[in-house]
């Protein structure tokens, strides 16, 4: 059986660990579409490598909370003359 059959791989991001234990294919597949997420530094590794890397933190944890959709506009401030 072929490594890249085996579920031995994980895909990490600047995130941590997005998920482990995939089919390469699997793991190709989530990067990119994580890549489509605008989630940078995706990359395909061994679960052996990916828990060395990042310990068994998973990217959940360490996501930062979403930005709101809309930004409140400041109100420009008219000054008298």
């Amino acid at each position: 059986m072929s490594e890249l059959q085996e579920a031995r791989w994980s895909v990490i991001s600047e995130r941590g660990r997005e998920a482990a234990s995939l089919r390469y294919a699997e793991a190709a597949r989530l990067m990119r579409e994580l890549q489509g997420q605008k989630v940078y530094g995706t990359c395909v590794v061994s679960d052996e490598a990916a828990h060395r890397l990042n310990g068994s933190t998973p990217a959940a944890m360490n996501a930062t909370p979403p930005l709101p959709k809309t930004i409140p506009k400041k109100r420009a401030v008219r000054r008298k003359k």
